[in-house]
C-alpha cells in the first residue's frame, strides 16, 4: 500500500510540474528512437554519376540515324549507304552517324553465313574482295569526316587450328579519319518464341560477343554501342552511364510483333533510367524482301525520355542536336545520381565487367 501511494505522489508531482509550463513541448527529435529504428538508419548514400552533363558531352553535336532498306545484293546496300550518309551529312551537318543493324544484308539466320565477311588483319589495309563492308564503312567515315557507327554486319571468324567457322553480329565504329575505333559483337542473341507472333533463334548460327563497348570520341565524350536485343538488358546501359557516357546507341531491327509493343518504350526506358541520350537506328521496312520485316521507326530520345524525332516505316533520316546542358538539367531536376542507395543494393558498374573481347 505504501509503494502504491509513493508512485501516485510522484505522478501528481510530474503533472503539477507540467501544468506550470503549459507551452513547453517535447519534439520527436528529443525522444530516443526504439532500437528497431536505430538499426534502420544509415549514413548518406555515396554519390554516383556526379560528373556534370556539360563535362560528359563537351560540346553540342548533331547525331543522325539513317534508316535504310537492306536488299539481297550486298554491293547495292554498301553503295546505297554511302550515298545516303553523304546526303544526310550535307542536310543535317551531323558529326555522328548511325546505320541500321545488318544494313549490308537481309536479316535472318539463313542469310548470315553467305553475307558474312572477316575483319581485316590490318584495319588500315582492308581488302576489297575479303572485307568489302569494312572498306565501305571506312571510306564513308573518312569521306564525310564523321564518327560512324556502322550499324552491324555478319562477321566471319575462322579458327586457324581446326578451321571451325564462327559468325557474329558485329558493329564497327570509325573515326572521321577512317580509323577503326571499336567493334561490338551482339552480346545477347535474339532467341525468342512468341506464340502467334514470331519465333527466331539467332544462336542457331551466331555466337555471342562478351564485352561492353564504350567508345571515346575525343571532341565530344564517350558513347556506348550495343545491338538490338541488347537494349532489353538494362545492365549494359546502367554501367555505360556510370562510366560517363553521354549517349547509348543501338542499331536494331525489331520486328512487326515486338516493335509496336516495345521499341519506343525501351528507348525511353533506357533514357529515363540513366538520364542520357538514346538513339535507335532500324532498317526501313520492305515487305518484298525476305521473311523478316523490320519495324522501322528509328528515333532519338533525350535525357528526360522525350522523343526528339522518330521516323516512319520507310527510308528516312532522323537527326537531333545533343547537348550537355540537357543532361545536366535532367540530372539536377531529378537527382538520381545523388540518391542511389548502394548501402541497400550493389553498384553494378563496380562488379565484374568485361571491356575486352575474349576468345
Amino acid at each position: 500500500m505504501r509503494a502504491s501511494t509513493t508512485t501516485t505522489l510522484r505522478t501528481l508531482r510530474r503533472l503539477t510540474s507540467l501544468s506550470r509550463h503549459p507551452t513547453q513541448t517535447i519534439s520527436c527529435a528529443q525522444l530516443p528512437l526504439p532500437s528497431f529504428f536505430r538499426k534502420m538508419s544509415s549514413s548518406p548514400p555515396p554519390s554516383a554519376q556526379t560528373t556534370p552533363g556539360t563535362t560528359l558531352l563537351r560540346q553540342p553535336v548533331t547525331l543522325a540515324c539513317i534508316q535504310l532498306p537492306s536488299t539481297s545484293t550486298k554491293s547495292d546496300n554498301l553503295s546505297h549507304a554511302a550515298t545516303a550518309v553523304s546526303s544526310a551529312v550535307k542536310s543535317t551537318s551531323a558529326k555522328i552517324v548511325v546505320l541500321p543493324e545488318c544494313f549490308n544484308s537481309p536479316y535472318g539466320t539463313d542469310h548470315f553465313p553467305s553475307y558474312a565477311e572477316p575483319l581485316p588483319a590490318d584495319p588500315s589495309n582492308p581488302s576489297p574482295d575479303l572485307n568489302p563492308s569494312f572498306l565501305a564503312l571506312q571510306n564513308i567515315a573518312r569521306d564525310n569526316k564523321v564518327y560512324l557507327i556502322g550499324g552491324s554486319i555478319p562477321e566471319l571468324v575462322v579458327d586457324s587450328n581446326n578451321n571451325e567457322k564462327k559468325y557474329y553480329n558485329t558493329s564497327l565504329i570509325f573515326s572521321p579519319e577512317g580509323k577503326l575505333l571499336a567493334t561490338h559483337r551482339k552480346v545477347h542473341l535474339f532467341d525468342i518464341d512468341i506464340p502467334g507472333g514470331i519465333t527466331f533463334t539467332e544462336s542457331d548460327i551466331l555466337s555471342p560477343g562478351n564485352k561492353l563497348t564504350i567508345v571515346d570520341l575525343p571532341e565530344y565524350g564517350k558513347i556506348a554501342v550495343a545491338i538490338c536485343y541488347d537494349i532489353r538488358f538494362p545492365e549494359l546501359a546502367t554501367i555505360a552511364a556510370r562510366k560517363g557516357c553521354f549517349a547509348l546507341i543501338y542499331p536494331g531491327a525489331f520486328n512487326l510483333t515486338t516493335g509496336p509493343l516495345h521499341w519506343k518504350l525501351l528507348g525511353q526506358a533506357r533514357a529515363v533510367d540513366n538520364q542520357l541520350y538514346v538513339a535507335l537506328c532500324s532498317p526501313a521496312r520492305d515487305m518484298t524482301e525476305g521473311v523478316y520485316h523490320a519495324y522501322g521507326h528509328s528515333l532519338i530520345v533525350d535525357p528526360m525520355a522525350k522523343v526528339l524525332e522518330e521516323a516512319g516505316e520507310g527510308e528516312q533520316v532522323v537527326s537531333a542536336v545533343l547537348d550537355g546542358d540537357s543532361i545536366e538539367k535532367a540530372r539536377k531536376g531529378i537527382p538520381l545520381r545523388d540518391q542511389r542507395r548502394f548501402d541497400v543494393y550493389p553498384d553494378v558498374s563496380e562488379g565484374k565487367v568485361s571491356y575486352d573481347e575474349k576468345p
